[in-house]
């Protein structure tokens, strides 16, 4: 099973992702991670990426999809797995089409408020040595600016701020939209609202999966 998760920065869908993992054990699968692991490690495409992102600029798609095609054959999708964030344009679902079935597919776009993306993303703050992150509201640091994990000095992301999220929310929109269209004309596309709490986005996520997967809702593994 393929499940896709749509939605604007600050929509939760690292949050989602996360739980159908642990409930269901499907592999949480995101490029971004994907990328700065093979950046990490050094490896052939990684370091590809590497150049790419050195000289100021995006990794292409074929890097990217090089990455996906070769994380996706793993034993441990085989039986599904989530893409966090991706595709991210009509582009990168057709080359996702192209990697080959993947069987039963499922989209959920979470939809969430500009106010509400703002108050998230404005308060976050991330951990630039171990990469934890924090919201400054709902999840503060025990100490104020300092990492609980390795104590570094917590960091604002520079598009993190109002002006910038504002601009990847148009972005994001004129992008995302007609995906938006493309899977709900397939028939495999599920609005999410996005707005509240965590733990009720999460179960709306989990009551259209567990009805594709012939379980009791709440069944997870």
């Amino acid at each position: 099973m393929r499940i896709i998760l749509l939605g604007a920065p600050g929509s939760g869908k690292g949050t989602v992702a996360e739980a159908l993992r642990a409930a269901y054990g499907f592999p949480k699968i995101s490029t971004g991670d994907l990328l700065r692991e093979a950046v990490r490690e050094e490896t052939p495409l990684g370091l590809v990426a590497a150049s790419q992102m050195g000289k100021g600029g995006l990794v292409d798609d074929a890097t990217v999809l090089a990455l996906l095609r070769e994380r996706l054959s793993r034993d441990d999708c085989r039986e599904g797995y989530v893409l966090d964030g991706f595709p991210r344009n009509l582009a990168q679902a057709d080359s996702l089409d192209a990697l080959g079935p993947a069987g039963p597919e499922i989209v959920f776009d979470l939809r969430v408020s500009e106010a509400v993306v703002l108050e998230r993303l404005s308060h976050r703050r991330i951990c630039p040595r171990c990469e934890a992150i924090y919201h400054l509201v709902n999840k503060p640091p025990r100490a104020a600016g300092v990492c609980d994990v390795c104590g570094a000095a917590l960091v604002q992301r520079a598009d993190d701020t109002p002006e910038v999220i504002r601009e990847r929310l148009r972005t994001h929109h004129a992008k995302t939209e007609p995906l938006v269209a493309r899977y709900e004309a397939r028939g495999v596309l599920h609005r999410i609202d996005a707005d509240g709490a965590a733990e009720t986005e999460i179960a709306q996520v989990r009551l259209v999966l567990d009805a594709a997967l012939g379980r009791p809702a709440g069944a997870g593994k």
